[in-house]
């Protein structure tokens, strides 16, 4: 193992960072039941149906999750089922790797998301947007009173 290769631990922190940054609502450590398959995923937004497992010897996540499951989970992922980023540790990665290849992979959904919805004739749901700060109400000017003039005095005649 390199000494720059993340454990699976800082993995899964790392990715619960960044999908969570991404908006979703990343739960860990979740028992995922769907399609025949049956394995505990490192994090998963239900709602969403996006998250990611890393796969590793020290947890025997490789007996958790076998090929052919696998393959049925990544036919699903075709189909636009769900979105599920796997990591394996057979290929070491250092933790800027790891982030780049899940920011690819969400980058990839968003897009993917974006043409279903654009096929669909669906519009992508809009981002919130911060309110607008408006500025103060402006008042109408109120014309000032006009200055008395002094008046032509007559002239007294002496």
């Amino acid at each position: 193992m390199k000494d720059d290769t993340v454990s699976e631990t800082k993995a899964c922190d790392l990715l619960a960072r960044l999908f969570k940054s991404r908006g979703f609502a990343i739960t860990r450590n979740v028992m995922f039941r769907e399609y025949g398959v049956e394995f505990h995923a490192d994090g998963w937004d239900s709602k969403a149906r996006v998250g990611f497992e890393f796969l590793t010897s020290e947890d025997d996540d490789h007996d958790d999750l076998t090929l052919a499951e696998y393959q049925t989970l990544m036919a699903a992922q075709k189909r636009g089922e769900l979105s599920l980023f796997i990591i394996d540790e057979v290929e070491p990665l250092s933790a800027a790797d790891l982030l780049r290849s899940a920011a690819e992979f969400l980058d990839e959904r968003a897009r993917a998301t974006a043409r279903t919805a654009s096929r669909s004739g669906k519009r992508p749901a809009p981002r919130k947007k911060r309110a607008a700060k408006r500025p103060a109400k402006r008042v109408a000017a109120r014309p000032k009173p006009a200055k008395k003039k002094p008046g032509k005095r007559p002239r007294r005649k002496a």
